[in-house]
C-alpha cells in the first residue's frame, strides 16, 4: 500500500539542481582586490593611453618690461614628453641650458663643435704606419717586399772601387725608378724607406701623387763630384743614389734644378731634402755646393757625429 502511494507521488520529471556559486572567480576576484588595492568593481579593460604630442610645445616666456638695447625675448622650446610630464604629475621644468633653435629638441646642440686641427706631421706617421702599396715578395730583393729588383753578381771594380752583392732596383714602395740604379741592400733600404716616410707625404695627392723617382746617378767608379784625383766617391761603392726630381701621375716633372725655388713645388722638394736626412748618413742639396745645384746626393755613409745634411 504504501509503495503504491509513493509511486501515485512522485513527479513525472525530476528538479533541475541549482547552478554551484562561482566559488574560484570570487576568491581569485578578491584576491586581485586585495593585493592592488581596487574595488571588485574595476573595469576588465584598462583605459587606452592618450597619444604622446607630436609637435614641440612651445611656451612663450613672461613678459617682461623691454629695456633700451635689450635683445628680444624668444619662445623656449620644450621637448613634447617632458612637457606632458609637467602637465599630468608636475614635474618641475629643467633649468634652460644653452638657447635652442625654435623646433628643435631640447637636446640639440646650437653649434656643432669645430673638429680639431690635425698634429704637425700627421701626414708623415700615417705613411709610416701605412703598410706599403707594395707588399708581394714576386720579384723582391734585399728580403724586403716593397723593394723590386735583381739581384746581380759582384762588381769587383778598379782599386777599392765594387760591389760585394749589388741589386738593380726597379722600385720602391710601389714607386717605379728611372735610372734603375744599382746599389748595395744597405741603400735599397734607406731609399724604399725614404720614398714611403718622406717623398710619398710630401707629395701628398698634387698631381695624383708620385708617379717615377728619377735617379740621375748610381754605381760609378769616380772621385768626388767627378773630380780628377779626389777621394772616391760614395757612388763608387753603391752607397750613394742622384736624384734629379720626380714625375707626378698628370704627367708633372718635378726637377731640384728648376723647382728648388720655386712658389709653387718648392716646398715639395725641400720637404723631400729634408726627410731624407736620418735614412740616409749624407744628403746633400742645392745650399750645400755648386755641384749640387741640379740633384739631391744621397749616400748612406755613417758618421760619429750623426747624419751630414746640407
Amino acid at each position: 500500500m504504501l509503495g503504491q502511494a509513493a509511486r501515485a507521488e512522485a513527479p513525472d520529471v525530476s528538479a533541475r539542481p541549482l547552478a554551484r556559486p562561482d566559488i574560484e572567480a570570487a576568491v581569485l576576484a578578491t584576491v586581485t582586490s586585495a593585493a592592488l588595492g581596487t574595488s571588485a568593481h574595476a573595469p576588465q579593460r584598462s583605459l587606452r593611453p592618450l597619444p604622446r604630442p607630436r609637435l614641440a610645445v612651445v611656451r612663450a616666456a613672461p613678459a617682461q618690461p623691454a629695456l633700451p638695447g635689450a635683445a628680444p625675448v624668444r619662445a623656449t622650446v620644450q621637448d613634447p614628453i617632458t612637457a606632458l610630464l609637467q602637465n599630468i604629475v608636475g614635474v618641475p621644468a629643467p633649468a634652460a641650458a644653452a638657447p635652442s633653435l625654435t623646433g628643435a629638441s631640447a637636446l640639440a646642440v646650437a653649434r656643432s663643435l669645430r673638429p680639431e686641427r690635425r698634429p704637425g706631421g700627421f701626414a708623415r706617421l700615417v705613411a709610416a704606419i701605412t703598410p706599403p702599396r707594395a707588399t708581394s715578395r714576386a720579384g723582391s730583393v734585399c728580403g724586403v717586399p716593397e723593394i723590386k729588383g735583381q739581384a746581380l753578381a759582384p762588381i769587383p771594380g778598379r782599386g777599392a772601387c765594387g760591389v760585394d752583392q749589388p741589386v738593380r732596383v726597379t722600385s720602391v714602395s710601389g714607386i717605379a725608378l728611372a735610372q734603375q740604379p744599382t746599389i748595395d741592400c744597405t741603400t735599397a733600404k734607406a731609399l724604399n724607406t725614404w720614398v714611403r716616410e718622406g717623398v710619398i707625404p710630401a707629395v701628398g695627392r698634387k698631381g695624383g701623387g708620385v708617379a717615377r723617382i728619377n735617379i740621375i746617378a748610381h754605381y760609378s767608379c769616380r772621385g768626388r763630384n767627378n773630380q780628377p784625383g779626389a777621394r772616391l766617391s760614395e757612388h763608387s761603392f753603391g752607397h750613394a743614389v742622384d736624384i734629379g726630381g720626380i714625375t707626378l701621375n698628370d704627367g708633372t716633372t718635378l726637377t731640384v734644378l728648376d723647382h728648388w725655388k720655386s712658389n709653387t713645388y718648392g716646398k715639395i722638394i725641400k720637404a723631400m731634402h729634408k726627410s731624407a736626412c736620418g735614412p740616409f748618413g749624407t744628403v746633400l742639396g742645392p745650399n750645400s755646393d755648386r755641384y749640387h745645384q741640379n740633384h739631391l746626393h744621397l749616400d748612406t755613409a755613417r758618421y760619429r757625429g750623426g747624419a751630414y745634411c746640407r
